[in-house]
């Protein structure tokens, strides 16, 4: 059985998302990134020191941190599901360059900044413009194809459903880049998608 620890609508959202899409067997315990309390009343620090979620916890007690690498490793584990493309492939490389985009142009580098209540508003500005031309970026990849790598849904996209999400709380329109609308609904409509959402109280 696998753990995983999450805060609703974090981006630990998209392990979790992995995590239904692959069949494994798993739980999902709250990890709320403010309180730092799991649902015992333990501090969730004595766990993972960083206190930041995801944690995904191995059956055989060993744990990892960081989203990109939980999803990928969940991926690998369901091999003939294609959630990720097979280790030293092209696609492969493809998809972690997706994944390395997602989390430090579109996630730490656009919205984190916007859910820092020190950050000013001009550097809250400066990350709006930032997320723009890297929207625009995905925008463009998505002209031919369905989701990141293809036809295929992967890892990658249940990323980028996640931190795509994030532009409803922060106030940004996502109709200049109708192909990214039109990818949301597409994630949005997988069951697996739609039992991480309920799971989480977010749908």
């Amino acid at each position: 059985m696998y753990t995983l620890y999450y805060s609703p609508g974090a981006c630990s959202l998209s392990p979790h998302i992995v995590l239904h899409e692959s069949g494994l067997p798993f739980q999902a315990i709250p990890a709320p990134t403010k309180t730092k309390q799991l649902p015992d009343g333990s501090d969730y620090r004595r766990i993972n020191p960083l206190g930041y979620v995801p944690l995904l916890q191995l059956p055989d007690g060993q744990t990892l941190t960081e989203g990109t690498v939980i999803a990928q490793y969940i991926a690998d584990q369901v091999p003939a599901l294609g959630l990720a493309p097979a280790a030293g492939t092209m696609a492969r490389y493809r998809l972690m360059e997706w994944m390395s985009f997602i989390s430090t142009e579109l996630h730490k580098g656009g919205f984190t900044p916007l859910f820092n209540p020190a950050a000013n508003d001009d550097f809250k500005a400066a990350s709006r413009e930032r997320l723009a031309t890297r929207f625009a970026h995905v925008e463009a990849a998505l002209a031919d194809r369905a989701f990141l790598l293809g036809d295929t849904f992967t890892v990658a996209d249940a990323y980028l459903f996640v931190v795509t999400g994030w532009t409803r709380p922060t106030g940004i329109d996502l109709t200049p880049w109708p192909r990214i609308v039109a990818f949301r609904a597409r994630v949005a409509a997988r069951p697996a998608v739609q039992a991480a959402l309920k799971a989480e109280g977010l749908g």
